[in-house]
């Protein structure tokens, strides 16, 4: 585990952006990756950006190290069920990626009927919705609850908020065709079902998650982005929940859903969006670190940190843009 102090070091030393002026033509940017669009493939930068409720809070140390070697651990734990979009991993912050012609819809599984954003399940459940992007739920369940099998919730793709849809939804609006729909489906239990395997043998439980999936060149579906990562996951410890839960107390989380309930505490809303003070900041470094630790069996070491990340990151892509 890295140290508090080591990670206090390091607050100055984050990537916000990964924008470099010479390749400013190839250059976009996501909520927590920079990219760069180049002939049949993209170069992912994943920055140290946090993000929660639809904004940006700030940088945390290593995030984006830890998310980037997460999602590719578990692209290799998955190859076997789809396809994925990895080329090459040149640095711990970047991914060489194919370019996929991608679905515009994002695949969400639910295990647990949880959340505390306003677009989570719990949320709708708690101020009486019992259909869940048609999904019936039945009446007395309590947050934090299993389903007695996982649900998928599909959403729409937005650059402001995504909207959640049904399934029906999706092919009523022609997102996919019925077949490749029945393909999405199948592939995205069995990806939880692999998640949710391998997180117990490390004393976790994967509670929920989003898939993102297109098509590559060969014409397969392939899951993209991330996978089961702290960003696009919930995880709980496995070894307190049931106690927990029967006390009506949140069970002990290692993603952002710990910041999530912070900020509710200090109140955020579109006209306040507090600021990430220096303690906060290693709080989460340490959970994201320790959930890469747990999920891989590994120990965590960042790459070198003598170095500016930003001069790193920029020697490592520049081979990319020389055989473009």
């Amino acid at each position: 585990m890295v140290s508090r102090e080591t990670l206090r070091s390091l607050l100055d030393n984050t990537l916000r952006d990964a924008r470099y002026p010479r390749w400013e033509d190839n250059y976009r940017q996501g909520k927590v990756r920079d990219m760069y669009l180049l002939p049949g493939r993209r170069v992912l930068v994943t920055c140290d950006r946090q993000s929660a409720f639809d904004h940006i809070l700030g940088t945390i140390p290593l995030k984006g190290q830890v998310l980037n070697r997460i999602a590719n651990h578990w692209f290799e734990k998955t190859a076997d069920i789809v396809a994925n979009h990895v080329i090459d991993v040149p640095h711990p912050n970047v991914t060489i990626a194919e370019e996929l012609d991608m679905f515009p819809v994002e695949i969400v599984v639910r295990g647990y009927l949880t959340g505390s954003s306003d677009t989570s399940a719990w949320t709708y459940y708690a101020r009486g919705e019992r259909d869940i992007c048609g999904n019936i739920l039945p009446d007395g369940m309590v947050k934090n609850q299993p389903f007695d099998t996982a649900i998928l919730t599909p959403t729409t793709k937005s650059e402001e908020h995504d909207e959640p849809i049904s399934a029906s939804q999706v092919l009523e609006r022609r997102l996919v065709d019925e077949v490749t729909w029945t393909q999405i489906e199948r592939i995205a239990f069995e990806l939880f079902a692999r998640g949710q395997q391998i997180a117990a043998q490390q004393g976790l439980i994967l509670v929920d998650t989003k898939y993102e999936m297109g098509r590559n060149a060969a014409g397969e579906i392939a899951v993209a982005d991330e996978i089961h990562t702290p960003d696009s996951s919930r995880y709980w410890i496995a070894e307190t929940y049931a106690d927990r839960h029967a006390r009506g107390e949140e069970p002990e989380s290692l993603d952002k859903e710990f910041l999530r309930l912070w900020l509710r505490e200090k109140g955020i809303s579109d006209t306040n969006i507090p600021d990430l003070d220096d303690e906060i900041r290693i709080d989460v470094a340490e959970r994201y670190i320790d959930l890469f630790e747990r999920v891989t069996g590994e120990s965590f070491s960042p790459s070198n940190t003598d170095e500016p990340l930003r001069d790193a990151i920029e020697r490592s892509i520049e081979p990319c843009f020389e055989s473009a």
